[in-house]
């Protein structure tokens, strides 16, 4: 009894208050939901008869805010635009079910009349379980026939009831050539929607970002159009390029160093340039430095380590390099650099004519807080050489994205690399999860696999992503194999471990075994008037070198020891294998500079031999054994580094054009 008069006491109090905010609100008063909550902080009495176990009846979703807030060390958000932000996700990821189920049949009830649709007999139905009965798990080659039809020209409703606005292009297929991903138009807000909630959370972590700007290196790729005269180019080609970037509000959080011009200037060098040189004009003001991979970072400290007494002259001078021709950049820039500065001039001098690079990000951008790169997947790689350059600068990777759409962010952004995960949006797109066991029979039309929806997926377990977006990709497979690791609220967080069938990347390449056992054998060709073949191989991406490479290991059967092949054949046979490789990988190395030349290193015989018994062991069995294409295990790369007898490196890039066919 004593316990329900609590209940009833503090009722009445609780009307009290009610009654006050309408009151309040009659009278046009500012808010009294601080009192409220004041109140019931202040209270030393529960709200619930004596004895109830408030834990054991939380529900799961009040179980995990009790232990995972959004606050942080810093105290409460930057601003009131960050506190909608924070709010909207504790509302996606409080009832993510729920919001998967709305998402799915939105997507469904405006697509319902396009022919993909209507081809698989849905009949307007909007609920889950017909979806999943009648809708296929497809994969890029079975959408193709229909992709193709768009890029010719057909603008039915084959995908989407909104109209295609252009093709994002993502990694290549297995005829070489880039996937065409279809989008609509307002898939731009759903993107500058997730990019909206980056700096929010950020904020609650490192303070002060609004009183400088962030010197990030960001760029356009070359754009192409189909038969049809859509455009296809890369996701953030076409984010940069859209009014939603270039016209962006001023936001003192989301203040660059570079200019519009600089970052949509086409010529890579000359963006690169300026970029540069205003982020060594600002170098006081800059709070961060990032770029979207960790290759591209590094490869601007590359190009600053090849350009800087170009750049030093620049300030020295006060003019711009006659190498910048593009007009509109020239333009810009005249307002940048206003007048000489001499003394800045000399710092640079001091600091980059050294040879100990070790560290250069903070002493050339001493208030760097952070750089702010993807380093998960195969980006990994870059990590030691980053630690390097920035001298110990936390890595941040904010967000989880793909051409096909943008998914999630890590809501904890300054955590090691090693432990990033990403918390789904569950209004992104719809999510099914195919479970990932490496042994298991190949997925097939014909036999649908048991798919895990979002909210059911479990700890621990891998799975592939199998999305169904609002342009109309209904159970597409992405290929990102992802682990989860917790959840946040009922959204399940995931590790990025790799893409699927992934050998080799440097940058936004991907290059499978069969796409790399085809080049060998293209490459090998050109030894056979030396009755010379190709015993075994294996590879590695060289990700030391700036920017990096794919290194071959060959180890050769010369059968005619007097006429072995030459330097000069090997070095063609590194252009053969670069030739047969996807238009992705040609284009990264020819346009874009991201890539360096291939490099084939011949091995002593019997090394193959040894590296299976170094194998074996370790543990490996013999009957099992089989040589791994990629190597990416230090001692691995050290042992076969110590059996060269010659290095050779692709003596031209390969040929690349912007036409699609």
């Amino acid at each position: 009894m004593e316990g329900l008069s609590v209940v009833v006491e503090d009722l009445a109090s609780l009307v009290r208050i009610l009654v006050g905010f309408f009151l309040a609100r009659l009278h046009d008063c500012a808010s009294v939901a601080p009192f409220v909550f004041q109140h019931f902080a202040m209270c030393r009495r529960p709200l619930l008869p004596a004895g109830y176990d408030v834990s054991a009846h939380r529900t799961y979703s009040e179980r995990e805010r009790g232990s995972k807030s959004l606050s942080s060390p810093l105290g409460p958000p930057a601003c009131d635009k960050d506190s909608k932000a924070l709010l909207f996700i504790e509302e996606m990821t409080r009832k993510a079910d729920a919001v998967q189920e709305r998402v799915l049949g939105e997507i469904l009830l405006r697509n319902a009349k396009t022919e993909y649709l209507r081809r698989f007999q849905l009949n307007g139905a909007t609920d889950r379980d017909t979806f999943k009965s009648k809708i296929p798990v497809v994969s890029y080659e079975d959408l193709l026939p229909d992709i193709q039809r768009i890029a010719n020209g057909d603008r039915s409703s084959i995908f989407s009831a909104h109209p295609i606005s252009e093709f994002l292009t993502s990694s290549a297929t297995s005829a070489g050539e880039s996937k065409l991903m279809p989008t609509i138009h307002e898939e731009l807000d759903r993107r500058q929607l997730l990019y909206s909630l980056l700096m929010p959370v950020m904020n609650l972590y490192v303070s002060g970002l609004d009183k400088g700007k962030g010197l990030y290196f960001l760029f356009v790729k070359a754009e192409t159009k189909t038969p049809g005269g859509l455009l296809a180019r890369p996701v953030l080609t076409s984010y940069y390029k859209s009014e939603h970037f270039k016209t962006r509000p001023y936001d003192p959080y989301n203040v660059y160093t570079s200019p519009n011009e600089a970052i949509l200037c086409a010529d890579s060098f000359q963006s690169m340039y300026t970029q540069m040189l205003c982020g060594l004009l600002m170098r006081e003001e800059v709070l961060r430095v990032g770029a979207v991979f960790a290759s591209g970072l590094l490869r601007a400290i590359r190009f600053l380590q090849l350009h800087w007494q170009q750049l030093a002259h620049d300030i020295s001078a006060g003019a711009l390099n006659p190498k910048i021709t593009d007009p509109a950049l020239r333009d810009c820039m005249s307002k940048i650099i206003v007048k000489p500065n001499p003394e800045l001039s000399k710092f640079i001098t001091q600091e980059c004519s050294g040879e100990n690079w070790e560290g250069i990000i903070t002493r050339i951008w001493p208030n760097t807080k952070y750089l702010d790169v993807i380093v998960t997947g195969a980006m990994a790689q870059y990590i030691p050489t980053l630690e390097y350059y920035g001298g110990g600068l936390p890595l941040s990777c904010t967000m989880y994205a793909s051409s096909e759409c943008y998914f999630g962010l890590n809501l904890k952004p300054m955590s090691n690399p090693s432990e990033v995960s990403y918390t789904i949006m569950p209004n992104m797109c719809y999510c099914e999860f195919l479970p990932h066991e490496p042994d298991a029979p190949a997925v097939s039309r014909d036999s649908p696999p048991p798919l895990v929806d979002l909210a059911d997926v479990e700890v621990g377990k891998q799975y592939e992503l199998i999305i169904t977006t609002y342009a109309g990709l209904c159970r597409y497979r992405v290929g990102d194999i992802l682990q989860v690791t917790d959840f946040y609220n009922s959204a399940p967080q995931f590790r990025f471990i790799r893409r699927k069938n992934v050998l080799l990347s440097i940058d936004s390449d991907k290059t499978d075994e069969a796409e790399l056992q085809k080049a060998g054998d293209n490459a090998s060709a050109l030894l056979q008037e030396f009755n010379t073949s190709v015993v075994e191989y294996t590879s590695y991406a060289d990700a030391k070198s700036i920017p990096g490479h794919y290194v071959i290991y060959w180890e050769l059967l010369v059968k005619e020891p007097a006429n072995p092949p030459t330097h000069e054949v090997l070095n063609l046979c590194c252009l053969a294998m670069e030739e047969s490789l996807n238009s992705v990988y040609r284009q990264i190395r020819v346009a874009d500079n991201s890539i360096g030349p291939l490099e084939i290193r011949v091995v002593k015989n019997g090394t193959f031999e040894e590296l299976m018994d170094y194998a074996i062991s370790r543990g490996a069995s013999i009957n099992q054994y089989k040589v791994p294409r990629c190597v990416n295990s230090s001692p691995i790369v050290e042992f076969l580094d110590s059996r060269v007898t010659s290095k050779h490196f692709s003596p031209a890039p390969p040929q690349w054009n912007s036409e699609r066919r």
